[in-house]
């Protein structure tokens, strides 16, 4: 598998996540759980959404 998130892509998904999983914890609500998708994403370094888009943030080989 190709990966298409770079590097800079990688770390605004991690943070995106936490801060997303931390307010659903504050919060109270399940709604939290949608951070795992972006810190899923950031840790496989692919993106299903940037596939049909032809959208890569990560150099090419």
């Amino acid at each position: 598998m190709k990966c298409n998130v770079g590097k800079s892509d990688r770390v605004i998904r991690i943070i995106l996540g936490v801060v997303i999983g931390a307010a659903g914890y504050y919060y109270n609500s399940w709604l939290g759980l949608i951070g795992i998708v972006p810190i899923f994403t950031a840790a496989i370094n692919r993106c299903p959404l940037y596939i049909p888009f032809g959208i890569r943030t990560c150099k090419k080989d």
